[in-house]
């Protein structure tokens, strides 16, 4: 088992084959999950030091779901711990549930295929255990399932528990509450009400109808089929029954083909509403986005890295439109593209950036809040996807609204004939693109004026590595003698596809970002080497980093302007350099 503070994952499925539908675990992993759900009593009840608890629980609807939630709830209970469990339900449905709790535990493994499945654990906060907290409990069951002599030797046997229907109706209305505070950026209901009342009233006038491949995810029995009407857009949901899980899981550009299909089949009939679509993971909190681009007549995926470029672009504009001043701030993962930078700028926001991992951004956009920053938008552009506070998970509801709001939220005359730029104006002013704007503009022409840059896709296969070493940090050391010896030989090669004079390593461990560090050993933490012109401007940067929750070796790169051969060049320059520091 991958033990992270993202989340602790394996092949569950009792065969071992990742892709197995299978209901049955088998009684190791029974045991497993047994010794995990005692190991979180532990903690919670250390933690918050007292006994009388109430925990909510949920899965997503991989089918070893059910008998991982019974093995946890059995172990819970017999702790004494009260537990709500609310059955399937988006994990972003269920950590705003665990506001009204002492915290939750989640059953899911994310985007990884249907055999695999893993544990999620939170407090109260609504978000992932930060990394110390994280390693308390990855420590305390080691130390547990060391202990066990054999399968024999442990007696304690699953129940079997039925979701309850109450619970799972609180946790919906908890939801829903929540995420309206989410879009409107405001707890006050008369605030809210007008975001929501501009957004139903534009909708009158230029309908929107909202596609959405399901998958057979979570989100088929979350908010999603009743919030998006609510708000005056359509929802065409399909694959929509939990549990069928159609295709693959992750949803990236290769997996969101079926949206596109069905959002041109839905314009080829007639619905010329139908300009927007999203689909999400299993435990949908991650939810890529398909668009209708009007000037080629085709729905087109948009990658992870420009769906959180739109959604940051969006939800800075939102706060300069909603006349929000001072010391603004984003907080990204280390391998986001540097597009955010771009757009960051424009707003004279700051840019902070942690390790892989939403609980490391989540705790970051924390430690600036305590310094005084507004942090309204955080993510890992990476993954796709956007974490809106007052949320601490991604939510596709919030990415789908963000871009709503970009194409509702336009230029309008007060009573005195003045103009209030609507948010795609005020992108435009602020990042010299005034010429770019045009008062009936489509989301195609939104996607025109974001930065260029070129950047690896996460689920591509030359982005993932199988390496030997066990260290890591043994690795990344032998890479800095082969790179800094590379350098030397290869510098003119760079110079014929970018103006490049210089570079420096950046590495990253939780929340702490360090710049020309000493050694490059920082164990699982990532490496970057951005490569920078004579003004020390970026111009492209390479990544590595261990997965938290994979058995392989991550690797990116992301290079200014439309430069595809550069990205390749400079990716598979990295990849020869990462398997000869593999072999030293």
């Amino acid at each position: 088992m991958i033990l992270s503070a993202s989340g602790w994952r394996k092949i569950f499925a009792e065969s071992g084959n990742e892709r197995d539908t299978t209901t049955k675990i088998g009684r190791t992993n029974e045991i497993l999950s047994i010794l995990i759900g005692k190991t979180f009593a532990s903690y919670i009840q250390d933690k918050l030091g007292k006994k009388e608890l109430k925990i909510a629980v949920a899965r997503d609807t991989r089918p070893t779901g059910e008998i991982i939630s019974d093995c946890l709830i059995t172990a819970l209970e017999e702790e004494g711990i009260k537990v709500l469990y609310v059955g399937i339900a988006s994990a972003p449905e269920i950590m705003a549930y665990a506001k009204k709790c002492d915290g939750f535990v989640y059953v899911s493994a994310s985007h990884n295929p249907v055999g695999h499945n893993g544990i999620k654990f939170g407090l109260s906060d609504g978000g992932v255990l930060e990394g110390t907290e994280a390693k308390k409990v990855i420590d305390s069951f080691k130390k547990m399932t060391a202990e066990i002599q054999d399968e024999k030797s442990f007696a304690a046997k699953p129940g079997h528990y039925e979701a309850d229907s109450e619970q799972k109706t609180k946790s919906l209305e908890n939801y829903s509450s929540f995420i309206r505070h989410v879009i409107s950026g405001s707890e006050e209901s008369s605030k809210q009400e007008s975001i929501f009342s501009h957004i139903k009233n534009c909708a009158r006038e230029n309908k929107i109808a909202i596609v959405c491949d399901m998958n057979g995810s979570a989100r088929c029995l979350s908010i999603d089929k009743s919030f998006i009407p609510e708000t005056g857009l359509e929802l065409l949901a399909f694959n929509d029954t939990a549990g069928n899980i159609v295709h693959e899981i992750i949803p990236e550009p290769e997996n969101l083909v079926h949206c596109a299909r069905e959002m041109a089949r839905l314009q080829k009939e007639g619905r010329k509403d139908a300009i927007l679509g999203y689909m999400p993971d299993c435990d949908g909190d991650r939810g890529n986005i398909v668009y209708w681009d009007e000037k080629t007549g085709e729905a087109k995926p948009i990658a992870a890295q420009e769906v959180f470029a739109l959604c940051v672009l969006a939800e800075l504009s939102f706060e300069k439109w909603k006349g929000n001043t001072g010391k603004t701030a984003v907080a990204v993962n280390c391998p986001t593209s540097m597009r955010i930078d771009e757009i960051a700028k424009a707003f004279s926001a700051s840019l902070f950036r942690a390790e892989v991992g939403e609980a490391n951004v989540v705790n970051l956009a924390r430690e600036k809040r305590s310094e005084g920053y507004s942090v309204r938008i955080l993510g890992e552009g990476s993954n796709g996807g956007n974490i809106t506070y007052p949320s601490s998970v991604r939510d596709p509801i919030a990415s789908v609204y963000a871009l709503v709001k970009l194409l509702v939220i336009r230029d309008q005359k007060d009573s005195e004939g003045n103009t209030r730029k609507g948010l795609f104006h005020l992108w435009c002013t602020l990042s010299g693109q005034e010429n770019k704007y045009r008062n009936d503009f489509t989301l195609s022409d939104i996607m025109e004026t974001l930065p260029q840059y070129t950047t690896t896709g996460v689920s591509e296969n030359r982005a993932v590595l199988k390496v030997k070493s066990s260290d890591k940090g043994i690795l990344k050391e032998n890479f800095k003698a082969i790179f800094e010896s590379e350098w030397n030989k290869k510098k003119d090669w760079i110079r014929t596809m970018i103006p490049v004079s210089s570079w420096v390593c950046i590495t990253t461990n939780g929340t702490r970002e360090t710049e020309n560090p000493a050694s490059w050993n920082n164990q699982n933490g990532g490496l970057k080497i951005k490569f920078l012109d004579e003004k020390n401007n970026a111009l492209a940067f390479i990544w590595m980093r261990p997965s938290g929750t994979e058995p392989v070796f991550r690797v990116m790169c992301d290079v200014k302007g439309s430069n595809a051969e550069c990205e390749k060049k400079l990716l598979q320059w990295e990849t020869e350099m990462i398997l000869r520091s593999d072999a030293s």
